[in-house]
């Protein structure tokens, strides 16, 4: 059997690999799979489905929603929203299932599909695994329903108003006096991010905020945050905010310029959390990729960091498995329990602005406080990301280890959504895991190409 599903959906270049003729397929078997228990209960199910501003969007959207109407299921087209505006208007609505189709930071070419459920979580291995297994083996068997019994498509892009009104209640502050640059990447926070600064009294400047879905993630966004690095200090702003194409991440930029990935953010919003005593179990959950001055400054105020196995689904497993409220990537991917189900660029903006704004600080006064450990971090392209039987890569990951012994650690994995292998050397000393990182890259490249 082959396997459809990656790290975060369905991903692939579009009409090439993630076809129209796929996302058919993806609707039936998704759709049927999620409604099953509605059907039971003789109720006619209902669907969401939301698309970020790519070319390939409406294509993929079309088909889908089509295979999704031939299972008997009406779809509400939610139209060009954030990810994460589509897990929260599927958890408040009565649905069975919501769809966005994205790929994220991806360029253009790329796209995605990725399933929520009805409650608005992104859905597990297993659930990913039983619908593959609908694809691949019982596909043939699916209903086929007739007449009045063929579900249909209605524009609800309205529907994000209420996504809007809900994160402008997660905060209890105003953002007047603040000047603040805003990148929407050219991708789905190009109308939702700059209303709801606005409305909060924000003097914003806006960039990147077009649908022309042939710009999406080109040299802006969270991937080019050296983008509004120069307009703040240009413009003299207090403040930047870059989202990616789906806008469930964020990237921000201090008043000085400073770059704070999302373990700035993190460490910014959990301190805050501590303080209030509202960091649930004292705890951050973070992958192999945050860096390890997170976890010294978490320890040195109580509190604590649990590692997860990189991919935003595995970081929210341990949170609704242990009770953790907050948690995240280096990516700027921040989940924030107590308010979405899952990472939310807009909404992480929000809390950290406001935290801002309550103490009185700059934001590069706030970011202070984590000391970053040196980090070198590299995709090496591959033709083969079948890295962990080849002797000569597993030793000299081990040798480097050796070297860097408790002052450092090495993580290499395969990208889960591109042809990659993912380097990663942490130290307090940089030559050396620049030494370090060329031998390592050097041997993969020899022995994957």
């Amino acid at each position: 059997m082959g396997k459809l599903f990656g790290t975060d959906g369905v991903r692939g270049v579009a009409n090439k690999e993630l076809t129209a003729e796929l996302a058919y397929k993806l609707g039936r078997a998704a759709a049927y799979y999620l409604s099953r228990d509605r059907k039971e209960k003789g109720k006619k199910p209902l669907f969401l489905i939301g698309k970020d501003t790519r070319v390939s969007g409406d294509m993929l959207e079309a088909a889908l929603a089509a295979g999704i109407n031939s299972i008997g299921i009406d779809v509400l087209k939610l139209g060009i929203i954030p990810t994460p505006g589509v897990a929260y208007l599927a958890s408040i609505l009565e649905v069975d299932g919501a769809a966005m189709i994205s790929a994220s930071h991806n360029p253009v070419e790329d796209n995605g599909i990725k399933f929520f459920t009805g409650e608005g979580f992104k859905l597990s291995d297993q659930m990913e695994d039983e619908i593959e297994d609908i694809i691949f083996n019982t596909y043939d068997c699916l209903p086929r329903p007739i007449s009045t019994e063929i579900g249909i498509a209605k524009d609800a892009s309205h529907l994000q108003d209420k996504y809007i009104d809900y994160l402008l209640t997660t905060i209890d502050v105003d953002f007047s006096g603040l000047r603040i640059v805003l990148d929407c990447a050219n991708g789905a926070a190009y109308r939702v991010a700059p209303e709801v600064l606005a409305r909060l009294g924000a003097q914003l400047l806006v960039i990147n905020d077009e649908t022309a879905g042939e710009r999406i993630n080109l040299n802006c966004g969270s991937t080019h945050p050296e983008v509004i690095r120069e307009m703040v200090l240009k413009e003299k702003a207090d403040l930047g905010i870059a989202h990616d194409g789906d806008a469930d991440r964020v990237i921000m930029v201090d008043e000085q310029g400073q770059i704070l990935d999302g373990d700035k953010i993190m460490a910014i919003c959990s301190l805050a959390l501590l303080k209030n005593n509202k960091l649930q179990k004292k705890t951050l959950v973070a992958t192999a990729y945050s860096n390890l001055g997170l976890h010294e400054l978490l320890r040195a105020n109580g509190g604590n960091v649990v590692i997860t196995e990189n991919g935003d689904r595995y970081v929210l497993a341990e949170m609704l498995e242990k009770g953790y409220n907050l948690g995240g990537e280096q990516s700027g991917h921040i989940i924030f329990l107590d308010y979405n189900k899952t990472g939310d660029g807009v909404l992480t903006a929000l809390q950290t602005i406001a935290i801002l704004k309550k103490s009185g600080q700059k934001l590069s006064e706030l970011a202070s406080v984590m000391k970053t450990w040196p980090q070198r971090l590299s995709g090496v392209p591959v033709k083969d990301k079948s890295w962990e039987d080849k002797e000569r890569i597993k030793d000299i990951i081990a040798k480097a280890e050796a070297r860097l012994g408790d002052q450092g650690r090495v993580f290499v994995r395969a990208s889960g959504t591109e042809p990659l292998i993912r380097v990663m050397l942490e130290g307090k000393d940089d030559a050396l895991l620049a030494e370090l990182e060329k031998e390592i890259i050097t041997i993969i490249e020899e022995e994957l190409n």
